[in-house]
């Protein structure tokens, strides 16, 4: 674990205060590959220790603004535990409660909404096993139908449902998101799932496409389904990246 810049405060664990740092990252981290959507999208994460508390963005901050401070812990239901200047999103929090609660396995939860996500998310074939990145998620991807901004909780259901046990889902006509057991794991999943999907927007603008045998896709599925903990190998490297542009997301 990255070691924080400034200490936990009195009132909370030494715990909580990593977990607020490693979120704070990846809120940069997003910012940095630019992924954000202004105020829009949320990273969060469950808090260690209290398995119905969660943190989350405070909406009203760009991701490139986020600090461990500023994170807003909240319930299930989005009920602001302590004090914060900032509310959180209801419709944002509403798709991550979904996988929290029904998923105790589930320490992180990260939805977005760039260029790329979208449209292959609005493809009728989903992402396809067109690159070695791309056949490292395919195995791990579900899909969910748009019903709309999810503000309704009854889609909390149907959402966990369309997830399972996989880490990853694509939201038809809304984004992408991944689940994992921490934070590190769950982001280095995120990235190579935008990446896949990145390539395949590239791709289908360079005229016939070639895919690989069905062979080579299922030996890279078994040579990759620990992929995930290659999180924890880059994510040392990410921080020193973050450090040495702007650290204050340790604050």
């Amino acid at each position: 674990m990255a070691t924080s810049i400034s200490s936990a405060p009195e009132s909370m664990s030494e715990a909580e205060w990593q977990t607020r740092v490693d979120l704070a990252a990846s809120y940069r981290l997003v910012a940095h590959y630019g992924w954000d959507d202004t105020i829009f999208t949320h990273l969060s994460a469950r808090v260690p220790g209290n398995a119905n508390h969660f943190l989350i963005n405070p909406f009203g901050m760009l991701f490139g603004e986020i600090t461990a401070s500023s994170l807003v812990k909240v319930d299930e239901e989005a009920n602001i535990i302590g004090e914060s200047e900032y509310g959180v999103n209801p419709a944002g929090f509403t798709i991550h409660s979904a996988v929290h609660m029904a998923r105790p396995d589930v320490g992180a939860v990260m939805h977005l909404h760039t260029k790329n996500g979208l449209a292959v998310s609005a493809q009728a074939s989903g992402l396809l096993p067109l690159t070695q990145t791309a056949m490292f998620v395919t195995p791990r991807v579900t899909y969910h139908d748009f019903e709309g901004v999810a503000l309704n909780h009854e889609e909390r259901e149907r959402i966990v449902a369309d997830l399972g046990e996989k880490d990853l889902m694509i939201l038809r006509n809304h984004g992408t998101l991944a689940a994992g057991n921490t934070i590190q794991e769950t982001f280095i999943m995120l990235y190579f799932l935008e990446k896949a999907c990145e390539a395949q927007v590239a791709a289908q603008g360079g005229g016939e496409l070639h895919f690989p045998s069905e062979q080579a896709i299922a030996t890279t599925a078994e040579q990759t389904k620990g992929i995930h903990m290659s999180g924890h190998k880059a994510w040392p490297a990410l921080l020193r990246m973050l450090d040495r542009q702007d650290d204050s997301y340790r604050h």
